[in-house]
């Protein structure tokens, strides 16, 4: 039986985070650069990548930042191929990237409800299509994390009709990926997310939104953080935990499953 040291150890390993500069992306990124990942930080701004690569790296853990925009697939096919160029193999991927402009349906525009599918459902495509190509042709099995949300399984508020349709999506791509990658040893896991207070979450409180102004979004939070049993909102390292679990083989008989980590949430 293998120590659990030895179980949560992952030093030699690589591990892509998308939209990893900032909130959870970056929770995950210290988890599993501490548990001793090479880790490659991708994301739309590479000075945001950069900044968390050296937040990364003043621990002495190793990363690399990379432009990535995961709609975009020749974005996508550099970024595997910074990440191979630097480390020599992928390990582990981690589909985090995603947004949440709150916008009602009687309000929505085409473009609008194309852009959130686009980062939060394509991107999980062609990250998963992508590294999963390499991994296969490495013949040495891997982890594939999708960063999903409650709102895979049940409504939090409304104006997030888009984001609600893209993570159902994440969440059935999931199970049917994890499906097909089984026979190559890499297993396919989500993790859904309750109220995480990153920059985005704080941002939206204090700036308002389309559906709501900002004081009315405050006694919206006040209202979510009363149906959490554990009465606080949670951290980018209680997503970072989880997926340090994940990525590790403390998960080694688990594919196809999405961990719900809310609070208890989903209770009331």
């Amino acid at each position: 039986m293998d120590s659990i040291q030895t179980l949560l150890n992952l030093s030699g390993k690589t591990v892509v985070v998308t939209g990893g500069a900032k909130g959870i992306g970056l929770g995950i990124a210290l988890r599993l650069a501490e548990a001793g990942a090479n880790v490659v930080i991708a994301n739309r701004s590479l000075e945001d990548a950069e900044k968390a690569v050296g937040e990364v790296s003043k621990n002495g853990w190793h990363a690399k930042a990379v432009k990535a925009d995961v709609s975009n697939e020749e974005d996508v096919k550099n970024m595997v191929k910074v990440a191979v160029q630097t480390f020599g193999e992928i390990h582990i991927l981690v589909n985090n990237a995603g947004i949440f402009p709150s916008i009602p349906v009687s309000k929505m525009t085409l473009d609008d409800f194309k852009m959130v599918i686009d980062t939060n459902l394509l991107g999980v495509f062609l990250c998963t299509k992508y590294v999963s190509d390499e991994m296969i042709r490495q013949a040495k099995g891997g982890k594939i994390i999708n960063i999903t949300s409650i709102d895979a399984l049940h409504p939090s508020m409304i104006g997030l009709a888009h984001y609600d349709a893209s993570k159902h999506g994440v969440w059935g791509f999931t199970k049917n990926v994890a499906l097909e990658l089984a026979q190559h040893k890499i297993w396919v896991n989500a993790i859904a997310p309750g109220g995480i207070l990153t920059p985005g979450v704080e941002k939206m409180q204090s700036a308002g939104t389309s559906v709501a102004s900002p004081e009315e979004m405050k006694k919206v939070m006040e209202g979510f953080l009363a149906t959490i049993p554990m009465r606080r909102m949670g951290e980018p390292d209680d997503i970072g935990k989880v997926a340090l679990f994940l990525a590790s083989d403390m998960s080694s008989y688990m594919t196809g499953t999405q961990v719900v980590v809310d609070g208890g949430a989903l209770l009331s």
